[in-house]
């Protein structure tokens, strides 16, 4: 998908912390949240939610 003129949403890769393989992809407005997302995800591998941040 082609990005619009002055698209401000970017997307963005979360890594998971414990196995560091696992990844969820999503979108951020790099203009209004400058730090690094942090959230908790379902780790299929792992079977449980597990931190994953921004890499």
């Amino acid at each position: 998908m082609a990005k619009k003129k002055g698209e401000k949403r970017q997307i963005i890769r979360l890594i998971c912390t414990e196995d560091g393989k696992h990844y969820v992809t999503t979108t951020k407005n790099r203009d209004n949240t400058k730090a690094k997302l942090e959230l908790n995800k379902y780790n299929p591998t792992l079977r449980k939610v597990t931190l994953h941040r921004e890499k």
